[in-house]
Order: C-alpha cells, then structure tokens, then sequence
C-alpha cells in the first residue's frame, strides 16, 4: 500500500516558548504532515449501485473504458466532448437512442500534447494546453474544421499544468493559469490568476490573482456574478489550508502564496519587498466559503434548474478528485455549493459519495469532470478508471433552463476606469502652486520613439526616468497612460511614495508592490491595464499608428496611503488637494505588422 506518513517542520502560530529574535523565530512550530495516497482499487460491475446519493437521486454508468477522461463540455446538439490528459485528445460520445448511456466507441476529435482545458461556444470548440489556446468550428458530423491558434505564450505551468478555460456571459475568453509551485513568488504575474481575453486571443490581462489552482470556475446562472473554486497549499497540517470557494472580481487578490483563509500568515514565504504579511492579508479578499483540506476541487458546473431536483437551480457541483497530503484522506466525491436567494454561497456538502473504500485505505475513482445534460441530469467523470456516471432524479421531468447567465456584473468591472481623461486633465491633479517640473528620459526624447526595448514586444523593462525637484514636495507619484489604446486610456504604470529626495528612476524596475534599496525604498507600484503590478510596456495592436505614452509626475505635499495594488482611479483620489506641481513627457510606439 502507497501509505507514508511525513513530519514537517512548519508553523502556524508563534510558540511562547521560542525567543522573539527575529521574526522568523514565529515560524519554528512542528506541523504533521502526511504522504497519504491512497491505493487504486478497480470499480466492479455493480459498483455504480454502492454510491451514496441524496434521497431521490440515482447514479448509472453513461460510459466505461475511456481512459483519462478530464474536463466534459456538452455541445447544443446533446453530445459530448471529454478532454482524456494521458491520450493527450479530446473524444466524442452521443447517446442517440437516450437510453441513458453513450452509444459505441467514443470518436477522437483532435490530439494534441498536454491538452486538458475545452469549452464550446457559438459553433466553436475551444481547447488548450499548459501554453496554448485553440478554437476549431464544429461540424455537423460532430468534427471540427481547420484548428487556429489563438494563444501560443500563456507562462510556464510548473506544478500546476491542467488548466481551464470557459467563455463568460460578456463574451469573453477566461482561462486560469494556476501556480507554478505549492507556494512561491511566482517569476511571471499571469502565474496563479484568472485571465480575461478576447475571444480571438489578441488582448488579455489579469482578471483576479492569488489564485493558487482554481480548476473549477463558473457564473451564477441568476446573477452573472463569477464564482470559482481554489485548491489550498500543501504541507501546512491534515487541515490546512482549507479549500477555498471565491467570488471573483476584477483586480482583486485571494491571498496566495502569503496568506490563506481569514488572513492566516503561510509561514513558508514572506512577501517581497518588505511588506508584512498583515499588509497583504489586507489586500486580500477572504474566501466566502471554505472546504476540508487538500480535497482537490477539480472542474465545477453551475445547475440551470429543470430536469432534476426541485431545489438545485442556482446551486453548484464540483467534483473533488481527492487529497494525497491528509490523514485521514478528503475528497473522492462530487460536492454541492449551496447559493441563497441572492445569489451566494453559503455552504458546502456532499453530494455523490463511495468513491473511497470504507476503511479509508484505497480509492475506486478519482473524480474530476462535471457537466450537466440538456435533460437537466449531470454528468461525472472519474480519470483513474475511464469511467463517466450520470446523475438522475427520479420523477424529473422536462429539460434543464437556458444556462444564461447577465453580463451585467462581468460587463460593468470590465468598464472601470475607461473612457476617461487623462490624469494631469482631471481636476484630481490641479496644482495648488506655480512650479512645474521637467520630465525627461535616457532613452527617448519629447515626441519621440520609445525603444522597442520598453515594449511588451520587446523585454518588458521600464524606462529611466528624471524629473526636477520640487521645493516642499513630500513625495512623488508617476502615471503612464495611452489615449490612443482601446481603453482610452490604457494605464501602463502607477506608482506613488516616491521619496522626495528621489528625481531619478533606473530601468528595469521591479514589477512588485513595494521596492526597496537606497533611493527606491518605499517606492509603491499600483495595477496596470494588464492587472499586473509595476510597468507594462507599450503593446498597441501591429501596424496601428504610432500611439503616444504620457508619462506624468505629479509632486504631492504628502505621502499617501494606498492599498497594494491601487488602480490609477484610486491614486487620484488620493492625490486630490495635495497636487503642488505636475510635468510630463510624452513618447510614441508603433509595432510594424
């Protein structure tokens, strides 16, 4: 049996016992901590009937053999598309006669390395790998047409590489980009988020972050609002961290790698730059609900209503493919996330159990795909045995309600700070004195061509800035906007705090939250138009006319007090009555197609 129990070093919480030398001292607390995977058992022919279901509820066998069947996505048509991560293809089942089981051997649709994410959407089949994004017409055979890549630079997946992608009610592409280890800081920002991008793939950004491995992700059916599903860090304790159930907002951060749960310390990293952990626990949006440790939430659906239960429409169901780092073992079961009237979670219970052995030493399935059927029944798969069972209610009748989630929510945080002035037009940064400074870089002059260097096309480094001092000036803060971008404009750099003394920025700045050493200690840098923190270089669309950079400075008679990752909007606010001189440089960037 593949049962071995581990001891780790780890804290928690500080020990009265240990001398308060450093802070690290808080972090000397054994934890144990368990290799615990449990031993695979092969499901026989009436296993299906030992599964534990809710009064009224019934499970069946819809397809056997079918290897590592991953993520489902049903189609308008009633088939069905199973990504299988080991065969590296997606297949196709129909059940033409609705016998309640999938007809012959499935079909395989496309193969491709690493394939793991799908989703269907007007007519399109869209699919990825660790890196890439693809979409392919569907045809009336089942088939899909010429497949076009859409994204082919998504970061490297390090830990975890199954990721996810679905279409939201706005239209847009999201994808999660899970971290590249248990807990680190990661060396691309895209790492441990939810993206958003154009269907077509030519424009993206951070959506969310923090975001540890969140598989299983949806929009509640009556609200529109995002909901998702994150896997918790490993080797913190049997009941650490707990799985976490999100929702999702633009530009906000769920704690990881450095907090977990209601602002717990992760006593394995500290944050960069000489932040505190309370200070990102501050930051940080606390999970709404949370879920026994280690059960690793795999891909989740949100139920319509009709065609099953009477109470199930606006709730949710994930399937909990299994702990491997907890004694007792967690997981091995499809759960339900309860919402209430208005469209939150409340709880977590189990739905669909008898996956692992009643003496908790073997497992027979590890389940990790859920999709719901036209006739409103769900579909769960298990990708240790080839086995897809379908959930039934009994006396259900009619079809499941149109999954159509408002854009509303989506649509409305997309729209946050577009359309609007530039900064040094706005009445937030009127000057109350007559100085003014002047703004200058090392690589470019006034109206001219900024190195491709500086561009996301390019390295992706920040320029070098000056700027004349101010008399009396407590801090400086730095906005770079493009009026010619889609956003009109298109922030490409916050920053506040910048010492008084400081009137000289080198290249290359670090993209984090706060910078330090000499000259840049304290220096604060807020969110871009790409959701990452620090500078963004110019990227306008290939062959677009040169578009013009406004990098302005304002001098402010204060320092100011900002949450980490403030938005361009945010420090404007703050800057409101405390402006005492403004100066600005413009460049240009044009990428030739």
């Amino acid at each position: 049996m593949n049962v071995a129990p581990l001891s780790l070093a780890l804290i928690l919480v500080a020990s009265p016992a240990v001398a308060q030398g450093s802070p690290e001292d808080n972090d000397k607390r054994p934890v144990q901590a368990h290799f615990y995977e449990l031993t695979p058992l092969k499901p026989g022919s009436d296993f299906v009937a030992s599964l534990k279901l809710p009064r009224g509820y019934h499970a069946s066998v819809w397809a056997s053999g079918l290897g590592n069947t991953r993520v489902i996505a049903v189609a308008p048509d009633g088939s069905v598309y199973v990504s299988r991560r080991s065969e590296a293809d997606i297949v196709r089942l129909v059940d033409a006669n609705r016998d309640g089981r999938a007809d012959g051997s499935p079909t395989v649709i496309v193969n491709r390395p690493g394939l793991h994410g799908l989703t269907i959407h007007d007519g399109m089949l869209y699919f990825m790998t660790a890196k890439e994004v693809f979409r392919a017409a569907l045809r009336p055979d089942g088939g899909i047409g010429t497949v076009e890549t859409l994204i082919d630079d998504l970061p490297d997946a390090g830990q975890h590489l199954n990721r996810t992608l679905a279409i939201g009610p706005d239209k847009m592409l999201y994808i999660s980009a899970g971290s590249t280890c248990n807990a680190c800081d990661e060396s691309s920002q895209e790492n441990a988020t939810l993206i958003r991008a154009s269907l077509d793939g030519k424009t993206r950004r951070v959506w969310a972050s923090g975001l540890r491995n969140t598989i299983g992700f949806g929009w509640h059916p009556r609200t529109g609002e995002l909901w998702g599903w994150d896997q918790g860090i490993d080797w913190l304790g049997n009941d650490l961290q707990r799985e976490e159930v999100n929702k999702i907002e633009r530009g906000k951060r769920y704690g990881w790698p450095y907090v977990f749960e209601d602002g717990k310390r992760n006593p394995q990293d500290e944050p960069p730059g000489g932040l505190t952990a309370a200070q990102w626990a501050a930051a940080s949006t606390n999970p709404v609900v949370m879920h026994v440790a280690h059960s690793a939430g795999m891909q989740m659906a949100f139920h319509p209503g009709g065609g099953f239960g009477p109470d199930v429409a606006g709730d949710a169901f994930v399937a909990l493919r299994g702990s491997w780092n907890r004694k007792p073992a967690s997981g091995y079961e499809l759960a339900r996330i309860r919402f209430d009237a208005n469209g939150q979670a409340t709880r977590v219970e189990t739905f669909v159990s008898g996956f692992m052995s009643r003496d908790g030493t073997g497992q027979y399935g590890r389940p990790c795909g859920v999709a719901v059927m036209r006739d409103g029944s769900i579909l769960l798969s298990d990708d240790a045995n080839g086995v897809i069972y379908r959930i039934t209610y009994d006396g259900a009748t009619g079809q499941a309600a149109p999954l159509a989630p408002p854009p509303g929510p989506m649509l409305d945080q997309a729209a946050r700070g577009t359309n609007v002035p530039l900064a040094l037009t706005r009445p937030e940064t009127r000057s109350s004195g007559s100085a003014r400074l002047n703004v200058s870089a090392a690589a470019f002059t006034a109206n001219g061509a900024i190195p491709r260097e500086h561009s996301e096309y390019g390295l992706g480094i920040s320029p070098a800035l000056n700027w004349t001092a101010v008399p009396n000036a407590a801090s400086y803060a730095i906005l770079a906007e493009d009026p010619d971008g889609s956003a009109k404009p298109v922030v490409h750099w916050v920053a506040w705090n910048v010492p008084a003394g400081t009137t000289q920025l080198p290249s290359g700045l670090q993209e984090r939250d706060r910078l330090n050493g000499g000259p840049l200690e304290g220096i604060m840098q807020g969110a871009s138009g790409r959701g990452t923190v620090g500078w963004y270089g110019p990227r306008p669309p290939k062959g677009d006319a040169p578009h013009h950079y406004h990098f302005q400075v304002l001098a402010l008679d204060r320092q100011l007090d900002l949450p980490l990752g403030a938005t361009r909007d945010q420090l404007l606010a703050a800057v409101a009555g405390h402006v005492i001189a403004t100066g600005d440089l413009v460049g240009t960037y044009a990428e030739p197609k």
